[in-house]
């Protein structure tokens, strides 16, 4: 049964990484004025673009902390 604790626990915390990544990345997204890149009353277009590019980079940034955790936990098998 431990297992699948560790797995739940492991879901868990790689979904509360990638939501918060993910709104992270959506505010630090706000700072640019993609509006100059579209043409004028494209609204949805442009809150469509911050939102998928929201997604695509905060759940990379998540991806590679998670990773990054999980091979600094396998370190230590090296040296067994």
């Amino acid at each position: 049964m431990e297992v699948y604790q560790s797995l739940g626990f492991q879901a868990i915390m790689s979904l509360i990484s990638h939501i918060f990544f993910i709104a992270i990345t959506f505010y630090a997204l706000q700072a640019f004025r993609l509006e100059q890149l579209f043409k004028k009353g494209k609204v949805f277009q442009i809150q469509l673009i911050y939102i998928l590019l929201s997604i695509a980079i905060g759940s990379s940034v998540s991806n590679f902390l998670i990773d990054f955790t999980s091979w600094s936990r396998q370190l230590p098998y090296i040296f067994s």
